[in-house]
Order: structure tokens, then C-alpha cells, then sequence
């Protein structure tokens, strides 16, 4: 596993070279390119973010199940972060409003 994950940032360091490579006539990106980038951002995140609130939520109902007496501190963790998760969400939508 390890090294696939090594692998995986050697070839995308490797990949991004070539694509942030600025051309003899490039200039700034139009913007089409623009809002496009954006809102692939957003759906990245979005997807993501729901990602990771499913499996917190998931792990916070079986630990409850498997230790009712810390339920309190179950939730309030379980609620600070799906509060950080969301938070990536609402910081690129505010990124991509920007981006327009």
C-alpha cells in the first residue's frame, strides 16, 4: 500500500511539470477555463466532503453502539468534525464565487 501511495505522488510531481508549464504566448487563462476549473474544484470537494461525513457519522453510531456511557463525547467530537469537514465545502464554494 505504501508504495502505491509513493508511486501515486511520484508520477502526479512527475505530471505536473509539463501541465503548469507556461508557453512563449501564454497569458492568463480565460474565463471559461476558469469557471470550469472552479467548478470542478467544487465537486471534487463536495463529493469528498460527503465522503467524509458518511464515514464519520458511521464510525460515531458504532461507537456509541459499542460504548453507550461516552455518547456525550462522542458527539460533541462527531459534531466538531463534521463542522471541520463541511468547512472545506463552504471555503471552496467561496473560492469558485471568487473564481467567477
Amino acid at each position: 500500500m505504501k508504495n502505491k501511495l509513493v508511486l501515486l505522488v511520484i508520477s502526479m510531481l512527475a505530471l505536473a511539470g509539463p501541465m503548469l508549464a507556461q508557453g512563449a504566448g501564454a497569458g492568463n487563462p480565460t474565463d471559461a477555463n476558469r469557471r470550469a476549473a472552479a467548478y470542478i474544484a467544487m465537486g471534487i470537494a463536495s463529493g469528498l466532503c460527503g465522503l467524509g461525513q458518511g464515514r464519520a457519522t458511521a464510525s460515531a453510531a458504532e461507537a456509541m453502539a459499542r460504548n453507550p456511557g461516552a455518547v456525550a463525547a462522542i458527539r460533541v467530537a462527531l459534531i466538531l468534525g463534521l463542522v471541520l469537514i463541511e468547512s472545506l465545502a463552504l471555503y471552496t464554494l467561496v473560492i469558485t464565487f471568487i473564481a467567477q
